[in-house]
Order: structure tokens, then C-alpha cells, then sequence
């Protein structure tokens, strides 16, 4: 019977429009790729003993469209990632923003039937009678026989729900609950068919939702453990799904109203959901890829699209916004949240750039905004301080729309002045160029420390980052004093092991040393001392040179491929060539140092792996190695798929590597520069540029700009 309703369903689906019969770019697109957990040994890389599960991708399977502020998406529990793990089987509603962090699912709401109770209220549910679309969501709850369907535009969520004909239709709003404390919440009755009202968890998302169905009241369920809301409606027993209509705004109700109106309230379900997939398409369309096989083009176009789902809009239709200090202000740009800075910065934000040039802008003037109303610091994300590579590598690649000085300002300070709001230590880090670590044993992995080693080898990334904006600024004095601190990676740098090693205050190395070991935040943010290797983006060649030769460059980095992981039990760290963990950030670029000392074949066995074996994992194919990270993860594999990597993000060039398919088309600004490969190996062994020869591994922004033909020539 499930089996028959599906297929149904689906025949539905087409006739109404929401997929085409000739096959689109949204049709590879799998939003449940990365909702999955990884739980085999062999996918882990070790023996499971405690009883939590590893973090997945922590990403949601619902509606949104690029960059929204709507992301309408399953609950099956609260205080997980993005609300959504694969392996649940039940659902508590469906929320309205999300990160996949920890963090938001805003006004959860689940349609229901007969009587309830405040602690008993979810449905048990099926991946047979679940499926999901750029744009679209729909799920069959089975202990109340409803078919949920969601879709949603930028400031709008559409909810469709197909009820037993027999029942009465009732709707829960758990408005108490989300990932995060809930500071204060409020729903009313507006009119017959209108309900309203806010929840505050740190961010207060207000709604405005317009029902096709007469509302009764909406009642207070309580019990000794939990309460909800219940929105019950008058004569409602019928075919006829309910549907409601629902504006968000984190200003007021009031713009909630205004933004139903403007985005929702005359369109169909079957309307906004084309129009949703048709907005997905055209942003996918922006790279075309040629070859490859079926399955490679699907994780290809579900990473794309999971690169658009964050940082995401906050201002209202009319350009209102709540700024840093509370107050509602129109600027004149869109108001998006902060980025995930400490991940995306490595690539995603620049694919952000190439791709959706103006939302990049306004995410600028959003944290410029920001920084100039809480004490005059950029905002910083996590433990780093790298919007100022972002800053910088959006502007050298030609994003110039925005006040470039006012950004400067606040990085300048960032990287001069100590304080609460910007880069933490820094008073350390500017006095001997390096940070201290607590000299201490047997720390845990969870535990907090400095993450010294870290911070000292990224800020003097941001440094370089900084000094190419004062540069551009003409402000050559500081130029001057950032630059010489970019060599500050090296002071923690451990000629006698090879490794990036903590020191405590008296200079001394600390003897409590084990590279394999995995850290939370001692030494190492999140990582070992082999995930720590070779940072340093802007200076690879003084890098290379600390060691004694490159023979023993590539020693090292074949034992950090090949020394196996030595079955440490960490959250947040899964996925393991050796000790090379793909499942989490900080040894991403790591790989690509086989290029600078003449290896670059083994730089390309290794990505071809990675793109091989760690984004379908798991007994589903349905996991990542790790967390997505707000598009990191996906943004990786976009990148190194079509044969470019952003080895130096600040940096308007890419690293060209062998392109996963035959051919690539990427639209950029207006311009279509195209990847040709040409053989099947992995040793790159000339490269041209318009028909003429590309020195060395990189190519300039400027030159992709030009609309030409890269080929990479391979055996």
C-alpha cells in the first residue's frame, strides 16, 4: 500500500511540475547526501566503544533556495546538527531555519490528528514514503496517515498537508523547543484563518501564516514534562489538503506579513515549487560539467547545491533588518548572517564569489555592519579570524561593491588591537610572534586549551591577507609590519620531529608530545600533528624549506597517507587516509603539497581518492566523511572535481589539478571559460591557456575571466 501511495505520489509530483520530464540539473541533485551517520569501522576508521553516534554532514534534506532565509526541513531530534539524522524514525515537525550546527530549527510544526499529548506527539515514518528535490520535501507520516509536502521561496515557507478524509485537521507548533534555549515565544489568533506570532532563541524569527482552512482556536497542551501549542480547525474533515501560507521576518510580524504578500500569498503550491526548482537550476547551470559517469555527476551537483544553503538573508522584502545592536535599520543591501568563517573561508566563500557575486557583496557589507556596532572588530567565527581572507580574495577576483576602507578598518583592528571582540591572544601572538600553550599532561581530547599551535600558523595567513588589502589601500606602512609577521608560522615549527609542536611560556617545546594524539583545542584545533602539516598558504616555498631536502618532505607526507590512525575515538574526526583525516577542515589543503616539490602525481592519487571514497559513504551511500561545515566539505570536492583548488584563498588564482570530467563550462561573471582534459592519467604534463602555456601549477582569476579554454594534458 506504501508502495502504491509513493508511486502515486510521484505521478503527481510530475503533473504538477515540480521535476521536468527531460532530465535537469536538479534531477542529480540528492538532498539527503550527508544526512546519514557513519557507524562501520570501516568507514569510521576505528572501533566504535562509546555509545553516541560520530558526527555526519550535519545537513538538512529540506526546502530552501540559495542563500535563504527559509530553510523548511524535518525535526526527528532536537540537539543534533541540523535536527535530521537518516537513521531516526521518527519526525516532531517541521522547522524553519537551520545551519546544521547545533543551533535554530525556529517554530517547529507537525500536522496531526485525534488526541495527543504534549510529550507524545511525533509520527514514525519511512524512507520508502519520503523524497526530496532542490527546493521541495515530502514525507508520509504514518501514525496519523498524512502526506506532508514543503516547499518555499526566500522569506516563505508553504506547508501542504493531504489528511484521511475522515479526520479533523489539527496542527502542533512546539513552541518551546528547538536546538537552541528558547528565550521567548508567542502565538495567536489573527483572524478566522490567520494565526501568528515569534519565537526568540538568541535570533526572533516572527511569522505570519495564512491557512485555506477556518481556524477554531489554537489551545495549550501541557503536561508534567513539556508543552505545546494546538491550531485546530472548524470543519475540516475532506480531501481538500490544508494548506497554510506562512512570511517570516526577524524584524516584526508585521514584516512577516509584508513578505508573505510580496513572495506567497497568490501562488500556488505547485507554483512556488517550479519556481523553486527553476531557481536551483539556474544557479546550477552556472558549471556544466561533460563525462564522468552518473553517479559522479550526482554528488557533483548535490555538493554544488549544498555550497548555496549558508550564510543566509535576514533582511526583509523592503530591506529592513535587526542590526548588532537590536535596533531595525535599512541599509540599502541584503542582510545575511555571519559565514562559518573558521571552515568556508578555505573555499567555499569563494565559490560563493564566483558564482553569486552580489550575495557576496552584501554578506561583506553585512559583517562591515556588524563589526562597526560591536566595538569596531570584524566578526570572527569559532577560534580564527578569517574574514579577512575573505575580504581580500573576493575583492583581488573583482568584487569591488563595497567600501573596501570601512572592511580594512575593522580587519587592521582585528590583527592590532587586543581585545574581547577580536583575535583571541593576540597580545601573545604580536609580542613574540607565536602563543603559548598550558604546559600540562594527559589532557583529554574535549577538553579546552589555547589551540595555540593553530592560531598562530592561521593568524599569520591573516596577516598576509590583511597586508594585500593595505596594499590595495595604499597604506603601506602597515603593509609593511603585517608582512613581517607572515613568517611567524615558523616559530612553532620543530626541526627535530618534523611537526608544528606547542611551546609554553618559557619558549621550550612540550614534552607531552604525541603527534597521533587528537585534540579538541590543545595545541591543535580539532586535529593531531600530523593533520597540522604544512600550513602555509601564502609562503608553500619557505614552507618546503624548513626541512632539510624535499626527500624529506615527501617522507613525511607519504607517513602522513600511510601511518595508520591509531583507532582514537574522537566526535568530529572520521574519514582517515593514514593519519589524514577528510573528515574534518584543518588538512584539507595539506595534499596538494606534493606539487611543490615535484611530485604533483601523488598529490592527484590522493584527491582522486578522496573524491572516490569519502561523500557516499556508509551502508545507505548516503554520508560524508564528516561535517559539511556550512558547504566546506561540498565546496572541496566542486573544486577538485573540475581541476581547481584554492590553495591561497586571499590569492585570486587557483591550483589546477586533473578535473574528475572530460569537459567543465563555468559560467563566471557573464564570461564561460571551459576545462578540457585531455587523456586519463594522473600526471599532469602540460597545461595551456588559450592555446598558450600555463608556467607552473596556477592560473590567475583574471585570466579565467577572459572566457577561454583551459587544458590540462594528462598521462
Amino acid at each position: 500500500m506504501k508502495k502504491h501511495y509513493y508511486l502515486f505520489f510521484i505521478l503527481s509530483v510530475l503533473i504538477a511540475g515540480c521535476s521536468q520530464p527531460e532530465k535537469q540539473l536538479t534531477d542529480y541533485v540528492n538532498p539527503f547526501l550527508g544526512t546519514a551517520t557513519l557507524w562501520e569501522p570501516e568507514d569510521l576508521g576505528y572501533v566504535r566503544k562509546i555509545k553516541e553516534r560520530t558526527w555526519g554532514g550535519e545537513v538538512f534534506p529540506g526546502s530552501s533556495l540559495p542563500n535563504a532565509m527559509v530553510q523548511l526541513s524535518p525535526v526527528t531530534q532536537f540537539r543534533s546538527g541540523a535536527g535530521y539524522q537518516y537513521e531516526d524514525t521518527v519526525i516532531y515537525g517541521f522547522s524553519h531555519s537551520n545551519k546544521g550546527h547545533w543551533n535554530l530549527l525556529h517554530i517547529p510544526l507537525l500536522p496531526v490528528t485525534g488526541d495527543i499529548s504534549a510529550s507524545d506527539y511525533r509520527s514514525g515514518y519511512s524512507h520508502d514514503d519520503e523524497s526530496a528535490h532542490p527546493g521541495y520535501y515530502q514525507v508520509f507520516l504514518k501514525r496519523y496517515g498524512i502526506n506532508a509536502e514543503l516547499t518555499s521561496t526566500l522569506r516563505c515557507g508553504f506547508h501542504k498537508y493531504t489528511f484521511p478524509q475522515d479526520a479533523e485537521k489539527r496542527l502542533v507548533a512546539d513552541m518551546t523547543r528547538t536546538n537552541n534555549e528558547v528565550r521567548d515565544w508567542k502565538i495567536q489568533k489573527v483572524d478566522d484563518y490567520t494565526f501568528s506570532g515569534y519565537q526568540d532563541i538568541g535570533e526572533n524569527m516572527h511569522f505570519y501564516a495564512v491557512s485555506n482552512y477556518r481556524i477554531a482556536d489554537i489551545e495549550q497542551v501541557k503536561d508534567d514534562k513539556h508543552e505545546i501549542s494546538v491550531v485546530n480547525f472548524s470543519d475540516s474533515k475532506g480531501k481538500e489538503p490544508l494548506e497554510l501560507k506562512i512570511g517570516f521576518s526577524f524584524v516584526s510580524i508585521e514584516n512577516a506579513k509584508m513578505n508573505l504578500e510580496k513572495e506567497m500569498l497568490d501562488k500556488s503550491f505547485a507554483q512556488v515549487c517550479k519556481e523553486a526548482d527553476g531557481t536551483w537550476e539556474e544557479l546550477l547551470t552556472k558549471i556544466e560539467v561533460t563525462g564522468g559517469t552518473e553517479r559522479e555527476k550526482g554528488i557533483f551537483y548535490s555538493c554544488l547545491y549544498r555550497s548555496f544553503l549558508w550564510p543566509v538573508l535576514r533582511s526583509d522584502i523592503n530591506g529592513d533588518f535587526t542590526d548588532a545592536r537590536g535596533e531595525v535599520v535599512n541599509e540599502g543591501f541584503r542582510y545575511y548572517t555571519d559565514p562559518s568563517f573558521w571552515d568556508d573561508y578555505r573555499n567555499k566563500l569563494v565559490l560563493l564569489g564566483m558564482i553569486s557575486p552580489d550575495v557576496t557583496t552584501d554578506v561583506i557589507k553585512s559583517i562591515t555592519d556588524k563589526g562597526e556596532k560591536r566595538g569596531g572588530y570584524m566578526p570572527t567565527f569559532f577560534h580564527g579570524d578569517h574574514a579577512s581572507v575573505f575580504v581580500a580574495g573576493s575583492y583581488l577576483r573583482g568584487l569591488t561593491n563595497f567600501d573596501l576602507q570601512r572592511a580594512y578598518n575593522l580587519l587592521l583592528k582585528n590583527a592590532t588591537v587586543p581585545g574581547r571582540e577580536g583575535r583571541p591572544y593576540l597580545d601573545e601572538y604580536m609580542e613574540r610572534g607565536w602563543i603559548a600553550e598550558k604546559d600540562t599532561t594527559d589532557v583529554p581530547t574535549q577538553d579546552e586549551y589555547k589551540g595555540a599551535v593553530t592560531k598562530t600558523v592561521e593568524y599569520a595567513y591573516d596577516d598576509y591577507a590583511t597586508a594585500l588589502i593595505a596594499k590595495q589601500l595604499g597604506d603601506m606602512a602597515n603593509y609593511e609590519m603585517l608582512m613581517s609577521r607572515t613568517s611567524n608560522y615558523k616559530n612553532l615549527f620543530d626541526p627535530g620531529t618534523g611537526f608544528w609542536r606547542g611551546k609554553i611560556d618559557d619558549g621550550s617545546w612540550i614534552e607531552d608530545f604525541d603527534p597521533y594524539f587528537p585534540y579538541y583545542q590543545y595545541m591543535y584545533r580539532e586535529a593531531n600533528g600530523w593533520q597540522s602539516l604544512f600550513f602555509a598558504p601564502h609562503d608553500p616555498e619557505g614552507m618546503i624549506a624548513l626541512y632539510p631536502n624535499h626527500e624529506a618532505v615527501e617522507a613525511k607526507l607519504d607517513s602522513l597517507f600511510t601511518e595508520p590512525w591509531r583507532g582514537y575515538e574522537a566526535h568530529n574526526m572520521t574519514g582517515f587516509i593514514g593519519n589524514y583525516c577528510h573528515g574534518n577542515q584543518p588538512d584539507h589543503s595539506v595534499p596538494y603539497t606534493y606539487y611543490f616539490i615535484g611530485k604533483q602525481e601523488k598529490s592527484q592519487c590522493i584527491l582522486d581518492s578522496i573524491m572516490n571514497h569519502y561523500y557516499d559513504m556508509g551502508a545507505d551511500k548516503l554520508a560524508y566523511s564528516g561535517m559539511d561545515d556550512a558547504g566546506e566539505m561540498s565546496a572541496w570536492y566542486v573544486f577538485n572535481a573540475i581541476g581547481l583548488y584554492t590553495y591561497s584563498p586571499a590569492d585570486p588564482e587557483y591550483l589546477i589539478s586533473v578535473p574528475l570530467f572530460d569537459q567543465v563550462k563555468f559560467n563566471l561573471g557573464g564570461t564561460t571559460f571551459s576545462i578540457t582534459k585531455e587523456g586519463k592519467g594522473s600526471k599532469i604534463t602540460d597545461i595551456t591557456y588559450d592555446g598558450k602555456k600555463v608556467d607552473g601549477w596556477f592560473i590567475s582569476h583574471g585570466l579565467l575571466k577572459d572566457g577561454k579554454e583551459l587544458v590540462i594534458y594528462t598521462q
